[in-house]
C-alpha cells in the first residue's frame, strides 16, 4: 500500500522498505540526537535503601540508573550484532530468540538479528523454563540472547535444546554454558552487514499470551513491522520533538509496535524500568515526556494514588504530556472519565489489536472521538473490519458477531500449526475470536471474547459488559466476570472483584448495586480476591476459572 512519513523530512530519498532501513535513516540523518533512554528508578530505590541501612554518608551516583543512546550509536550496536551473528553462521531464515528484561541493549539486538535476515522470536519475561524450551522448540531457534534474570531457568534447559547451539549472555557473571555477548560484540565489524530483505521476507515470530493453555507461534513478515510504524504514526502524529514513555515488555508486539511510530518519526523513547505510579509520573516529568501508552490497571493505580493523595500532580512539569492511550485489553469507560477528568487537556485513544494483527490499532478510537469513549472504535489506518456470524457472514444491525480484519498486518500463519491457521484465516480476514457489535454512529464495541462468554440457560452473558459496569463502583479497583458450572442452568456468572486500598465493601452492597442490571447478567457468586492479569495487562481467566470451578469452590468451603 502506498504510505507517507509524516513528521520526518526524507530530502526525496528512497522511502525504506523494511524496518532495519528506518534505523540506517535515522542514524544517516540524526545520529547525535538521543534515541533511546534507559532509566531504573526501582533499582535506584534499592541501592539507597542499601546506603540508608549501613548508615553510609556518601550516596549513590545516580547516573547508573540513567543510560542513553544516539541513534548512531544505536545503529552501530545493531551492526555488530548482526555481523557477529553472521560470523557464527547465522543466516537468512533462521532464528534467533530473546529473552530478556527492558534494557536499553533490547532493541539494538532485535534490530541486528532483523539485519542478518533472521527472525527475531522475543519470549515472555514470566515464561518458566518449561515453557521457554517449549517455545525454543517450537519455532527451530538456532540463537538466543538471555539476561541475568533468565540464568537458573536457561541453566534448568541447557542440556535439553541442543540445537539452540549459539547461547549469548548479556550482563555480569557470564554462566559456563554461554558466551559473554558484550565482550564479543566489542572487537566485531559496526559496518552495516547489507543482507538484501524485502517486505515478503519474514522477519519474527511472536508468541500468543498462552491464556488458552500453551502459546501458539506467530510468524510475521518485513510488511507487518513496517505497516505497524505506519499504523501507529498516522494514528498519534508523532514527530520529531515528541518523547514516548515506553513501560510495557518489549517482547510484546504492543510495545514494540507503539514505539515503531517514534522510530519513523526519528523522535526519543524513554524505557521506565518500574510501574509504580510514582515512577510514571516522574518519568514523565524529568524526561519530558509528550506520549505515555498505558495499560489498564497500571492507569487505574495512577487515578488512585492521586485521589489518595499519594501523588500531588501539581509538584511536577506535566504541561508537555498531550496523549495518553491504552491497550492490549478492554477500557471501562469509567476509567477514561475519570483520567480526563484529571488530565482535561490530554487526547486520548484506545487501540485494539492482536499479535496475529502485529500490536497497535487495526481498530482504534482515534484522538478526535473522546465522545465514544467505550468503543474499541473504528478501522484503523489501513485496515478493514467486518462482524460476522459463525459461518463468516456479515451480521447486521447492532447485532453481535465475531470480529473480522484485513490488511497488512496480518500474520503469515501460526508457525508449524496449519490447522489453527486455517481456524482463524479466510482469504486474507483474521477471525479474531473476540466477540463485537456497532453502534449507529459506526464505531465497535467489544462484547467479549468468543471463549469467554457465558451460556446460562440457553441466554449469552457477555462479562465484559458487567465487568466495566462493576467497575464504575467507587470502591472497586478491578472486577472479572466467569462462568463456573452449575447443575440446573449449565454455567452461572461469578464476579471475583478486587478493593481499592483504603475502601470497604460487602456482598449485601455489591447485589444492591447490580439491581440496576438485567436480572439474567447480575451475578450469582461474588467472591472478592484479587484479580490476576499478565504482563500485557490482561485478565488470566483460565487461572480464574480453575480456582474458582464449583469443585474447588466447595473444597475451599468445606476446609473453612
Amino acid at each position: 500500500m502506498e504510505s507517507e512519513f509524516i513528521g520526518c523530512e526524507t530530502d526525496g530519498a528512497k522511502e525504506p522498505n523494511v524496518i532495519t532501513e528506518l534505523l540506517e535513516r535515522n542514524a544517516a540523518k540524526y545520529g547525535g540526537e538521543t534515541a533511546l533512554v534507559e532509566i531504573a528508578p526501582e533499582e535506584k530505590e534499592l541501592h539507597m535503601a542499601a546506603w540508608k541501612e549501613y548508615d553510609l554518608v556518601q550516596t549513590p551516583q545516580t547516573e547508573s540508573y540513567r543510560r542513553e543512546i544516539t541513534w548512531s550509536v544505536f545503529d552501530e550496536k545493531a551492526n555488530r550484532c548482526a555481523n557477529l551473528l553472521i560470523s557464527r553462521g547465522i543466516k537468512k531464515g533462521n532464528k534467533v530468540a530473546i529473552l530478556m528484561m527492558n534494557s536499553i541493549e533490547w532493541l539494538p539486538i532485535y534490530f541486528g538479528i532483523l539485519k542478518t535476515g533472521a527472525l527475531a522470536v522475543p519470549l515472555n519475561f514470566r515464561y518458566s523454563a518449561r515453557e521457554i524450551k517449549y517455545c525454543l522448540d517450537l519455532a527451530d531457534v538456532d540463537a538466543i540472547f538471555f539476561g541475568p534474570a533468565f540464568v537458573s531457568r536457561m541453566e534448568e534447559i541447557c542440556d535439553e535444546i541442543p540445537d539452540v547451539k549459539l547461547r549469548f549472555f548479556i550482563g555480569d557473571g557470564c554462566p559456563q554454558f554461554a558466551e559473554n555477548y558484550m565482550q564479543l560484540s566489542g572487537n566485531i565489524s559496526s559496518r552495516a552487514p547489507h543482507i538484501a530483505l524485502n517486505k515478503d521476507d519474514n522477519a519474527a515470530i511472536y508468541f500468543s499470551s498462552g491464556t488458552t493453555g500453551f502459546p501458539k507461534a506467530i510468524l510475521h513478515n518485513h510488511e507487518s513491522l513496517m505497516h505497524a510504524a505506519y499504523t501507529e504514526q498516522k494514528h498519534h502524529g508523532q514527530r520529531r520533538g515528541d518523547i514516548f514513555l515506553c513501560i510495557p515488555p518489549l517482547y510484546h508486539t504492543g510495545a514494540k509496535m507503539h514505539w515503531f511510530g517514534s522510530l519513523i518519526s526519528a523522535s526519543k523513547a524513554v524505557l521506565l524500568r518500574g510501574i509504580k505510579p510514582e515512577m510514571i509520573i516522574s518519568a514523565v516529568s524529568e524526561e519530558k515526556c509528550t506520549i505515555v501508552w498505558l495499560l489498564v490497571p497500571w492507569a487505574q493505580d495512577i487515578l488512585d494514588a492521586v485521589d489518595a493523595g499519594k501523588i500531588d500532580i501539581s509538584a511536577f512539569s506535566l504541561s508537555q504530556w498531550r496523549l495518553m492511550h491504552i491497550g492490549a485489553q478492554p477500557v471501562p469507560q469509567s476509567l477514561i472519565k475519570r483520567w480526563l477528568k484529571l488530565f482535561p487537556h490530554h487526547e486520548y485513544d484506545t487501540n485494539y489489536g492482536l499479535s496475529e494483527s502485529i500490536g497497535p490499532g487495526c481498530v482504534h478510537l482515534g484522538v478526535e472521538n473522546t465522545d465514544h469513549v467505550g468503543a474499541i472504535g473504528i478501522p484503523g489506518y489501513g485496515w478493514e473490519v467486518k462482524i460476522i456470524d459463525e459461518n463468516g457472514n456479515p451480521v447486521t444491525g447492532e447485532n453481535v458477531g465475531e470480529l473480522a480484519v484485513k490488511g497488512p498486518g496480518v500474520m503469515t500463519c501460526y508457525y508449524k500449526n496449519p490447522k489453527a491457521t486455517a481456524e482463524v484465516l479466510h482469504d486474507g480476514w483474521l477471525w479474531t475470536g473476540d466477540m463485537a457489535m456497532k453502534d449507529k454512529d459506526g464505531f465497535i464495541h467489544l462484547v467479549d471474547r468468543k471463549k469467554d462468554v457465558i451460556i446460562s440457560g440457553g441466554e449469552n452473558i457477555y462479562p465484559v459488559q458487567i465487568e466495566d459496569y462493576l467497575r464504575s463502583h467507587e470502591a472497586i479497583k478491578d472486577a472479572a466476570v466467569i462462568g463456573v458450572p452449575d447443575v440446573r442452568l449449565g454455567e452461572v456468572s461469578a464476579a471475583i472483584i478486587e478493593i481499592k486500598d483504603g475502601y470497604t465493601c460487602t456482598e449485601k452492597e455489591i447485589e444492591n448495586f447490580c439491581k440496576f442490571l438485567p436480572r439474567y447478567k447480575r451475578p450469582h457468586r461474588i467472591i472478592f480476591a484479587d484479580i490476576p492479569r499478565n504482563p500485557t495487562g490482561k485478565i488470566e481467566k483460565p487461572k480464574l476459572r480453575h480456582i474458582y470451578s464449583t469443585e474447588n469452590l466447595v473444597a475451599k468451603q468445606t476446609t473453612a
